[in-house]
């Protein structure tokens, strides 16, 4: 049986009387149990995670909302923008399903597979990149520290900027237009990166080489301005082509405010979105 504050969420629930989400890092609808305060990151926000299965909603043996934290749905049936420990409940799928999950969510690591026996199976799991793999005897208590664990590992590093309709993602080193990837180079990224410290702030040649190619001297190269030209060209098929601009004096500097091309669109399902569409797990609730 669930316990009482389970029962007090489901009515809140249907209530209609779900919190909003917007000022969390991911943008989902979410809910929390209103008899708990929220739990809190290492950040001062409160845990968010998002719950993967046959149902739309997690049982109360796994549901992290008793200790605290905030459920989150995805934007749009999407879980791209979602910048947090995903919980799958994987026990209905076999090894060869679970390690094609695992590669779909590559590079995020947000996956957190419940239901997975075989510890060799987990081994390969956590190879292939999941964030954790675990039995389903696991109790809520150990999932939630295991969950807050990867949470925190995530506020750790600025991993993720949004500039325009971009995300760029410092894990995998490259930037993405809704399911897009553009495959920047690591220096093009490099840049892409050193110029969103400041945006509208201009960055000199000297110091890209500097912080991007840690060189304390002129190369007799045009290396920068090679890199530059290609960054640019990348952009450009996302609709960005006026993002990188050159600085009069010298140097470049990222664009402020507008000229982007669908700045803003809604959120794009990914790699991940459409695998989870295939095994019909995104919920009618969640779109």
């Amino acid at each position: 049986m669930a316990p009482d504050g389970y029962r007090r969420e489901a009515t809140f629930s249907q209530q209609g009387q779900i919190p909003d989400c917007r000022e969390f890092p991911c943008m989902g609808d979410g809910n929390l149990l209103p008899s708990l305060s929220g739990k809190k990151s290492r950040s001062g926000g409160v845990q968010v995670f998002g719950w993967l299965g046959q149902e739309a909603e997690p049982p109360w043996q796994w549901d992290l909302r008793l200790h605290g934290w905030r459920l989150c749905h995805g934007e749009n049936g999407c879980r791209a923008e979602c910048r947090h420990v995903l919980i799958c409940d994987v026990r209905v799928l076999n090894a060869e399903r679970r390690a094609a999950m695992a590669e779909a969510d590559r590079p995020a690591w947000r996956l957190i597979m419940l239901g997975v026996e075989q510890g060799s199976e987990r081994a390969r799991l956590l190879i292939a990149g999941c964030a954790e793999a675990v039995p389903q005897s696991i109790t809520l208590r150990e999932l939630e520290a295991r969950t807050r664990r990867v949470n925190d590992l995530f506020g750790t590093l600025p991993r993720w900027r949004n500039i325009g309709p971009l995300t760029l993602d410092l894990f995998h080193r490259d930037a993405r237009h809704g399911a897009r990837w553009l495959s920047l180079h690591p220096r093009e990224f490099g840049v892409l990166w050193r110029l969103s410290d400041n945006p509208g702030i201009g960055v000199t040649r000297r110091q890209l080489l500097t912080d991007v190619w840690r060189l304390n001297h002129e190369p007799e190269t045009n290396s920068v301005e090679v890199h530059v030209s290609r960054l640019r060209s990348k952009l450009a098929q996302a609709g960005c082509a006026a993002l990188v601009e050159t600085v009069p004096e010298g140097g470049y500097r990222l664009a402020q405010g507008g000229g982007f091309m669908f700045a803003n669109a809604r959120p794009e399902a990914d790699r991940f979105d459409c695998y989870l569409r295939e095994m019909g797990w995104v919920h009618a609730d969640a779109e």
